[in-house]
């Protein structure tokens, strides 16, 4: 691949949440910490919602790193789950060595036993769920359910959900409003301003190694936060198509024909700057063939 071609350490651009490249850009930096602070104070239920690859799984794993030791964490990757896998997910999570012949209600009094013992220890638990638009209506209500442990001061276990827009879609749903009345904090993530995905790029490339010239100019990362409309995914995909096609023409330096190039090739990118481009040079070409046309005719 390209790595030792323009002397990296490792990929910068992949796809898997590495927090590692977290970038502390202002929408991920104030989702964290509306995240610790409604953790701390105990909250029920806290919500972060966000469009598609806006970084909620690396700003989900990123929490993970950051929550204190007297937390205990249970994280859900998969939401679809029903009721009765929803609850043995959790006693998995929660280190329960349990008989897989217990019926749901003996299942539920042995989780609501094992919170009220890790509560005694000082451990607070909090469950994270991401991808949680995708969880059924019967599993939110069982969710809920799991929020009504408490003791007379506090809350047995907190819920955190990760979600596509579609989550606040099901919860403004009347069949939820119980549950939606208990989030006290929620945050949703915005996309990346064109400076900030400048920023984002030079970032991730620093972080992968790389100590040599600027490889992309403020005009090309200007150029890629138009047709990525900020969005960090499909930031993380143009560049990686780019340095690509540089390495490809045996070119340290990124030109613009390259972006193009990227953008023409990926789907979900804005393609209105590269038409733009092309109808200038098919502009410039037609004025230049109808002023030789007129020249030529001045000769005549």
């Amino acid at each position: 691949m390209y790595l030792s071609f323009f002397n990296l350490s490792e990929m910068p651009f992949t796809l898997t949440p590495n927090t590692e490249f977290f970038c502390a850009l202002a929408p991920h930096n104030e989702a964290m910490q509306v995240l610790l602070t409604a953790l701390e104070m105990g909250e029920g239920f806290i919500k972060v919602t966000g469009e598609v690859g806006t970084g909620k799984t690396l700003l989900c794993r990123k929490l993970l790193n950051q929550i204190e030791q007297d937390f205990t964490v249970a994280y859900l990757p998969n939401s679809y789950l029903n009721p009765d896998e929803l609850r043995w997910a959790l006693a998995v999570e929660l280190g329960m060595d349990l008989n897989k012949e217990l019926d749901q209600q003996a299942l539920s009094q042995l989780i609501n036993h094992h919170l009220l013992s890790l509560q005694q220890i000082g451990k607070k638990v909090v469950l994270l769920i991401d991808e949680a638009q995708c969880l059924s209506w019967d599993t939110l209500e069982a969710l809920r359910l799991f929020t009504n442990l408490e003791t007379e001061s506090e809350k047995l276990i907190q819920v955190v959900l990760f979600g596509q827009p579609e989550l606040d879609e099901k919860l403004a749903n009347s069949r939820v409003r119980q549950l939606r009345q208990r989030i006290g904090f929620s945050y949703q993530l915005r996309a990346m301003t064109p400076a900030e995905v400048v920023y984002y790029i030079n970032h991730r490339l620093q972080v992968a190694g790389f100590n040599g010239p600027q490889l992309f100019t403020q005009q090309l990362g200007l150029r890629i936060a138009k047709a990525s409309r900020g969005v960090p995914r499909l930031v993380n995909v143009l560049c990686h198509k780019v340095l690509l096609q540089a390495y490809g023409d045996g070119v340290n330096e990124i030109k613009m024909l390259h972006i193009y190039s990227a953008v023409k090739d990926t789907e979900d990118c804005q393609n209105t700057h590269l038409i733009n481009y092309w109808s200038y040079i098919v502009a410039s070409c037609s004025v230049l063939v109808i002023a030789g046309i007129w020249f030529w005719r001045q000769w005549l």
